[in-house]
């Protein structure tokens, strides 16, 4: 399931900051990656890494939800999850219950890292991505999961059976 809340515009006139998520719909597993655009050759590449992620974790990725973003209807976005055998399937529009699993996580990546603190700069704010989603994957305890942490879903996660 992919989704990225978009940020916002930074002070600097720099442009924007955008946030790439991937979730494991079994086990609520996050990659995410915060991005420049959302072009249709970064959401591959950003696609590409998140789908090694969850492969080296022992994942296997059937199919993949997203939003009726651009770059997730163009021909590229098509191929490459057409290669990887992978079949893609949009939400409804103006329905962001349909993709429930994404848009909580985008809710909870505000509340608890974008916007839990004021960071004195935008690259404050960056740096901190990596700890939170270890935290979120690996410690945070979900409702939906017993209150058990994702990486307890994910038998594979630390290559021990590799």
């Amino acid at each position: 399931i992919l989704g990225r809340p978009a940020g916002r515009k930074r002070r600097s006139g720099a442009g924007y900051s955008y946030v790439h998520n991937a979730i494991d719909d079994h086990s609520r597993l996050a990659y995410s990656e915060i991005l420049t655009d959302e072009k249709k050759e970064t959401a591959v590449a950003f696609w590409q890494r998140a789908h090694a992620f969850f492969t080296q974790a022992g994942i296997t990725v059937e199919r993949v939800l997203t939003d009726n973003g651009a770059c997730y209807k163009s021909l590229l976005w098509r191929n490459i999850l057409t290669a990887q055998g992978i079949s893609h399937k949009r939400t409804r529009p103006y329905r962001p219950q349909t993709n429930g699993k994404a848009e909580r996580f985008n809710r909870t990546l505000l509340d608890e890292w974008a916007y839990a603190q004021p960071y004195q700069t935008e690259a404050d704010r960056r740096s901190a991505h990596p700890a939170w989603l270890h935290t979120y994957n690996h410690h945070r305890g979900h409702t939906a999961l017993a209150g058990q942490p994702p990486a307890s879903r994910v038998p594979n996660l630390t290559r021990q059976y590799s």
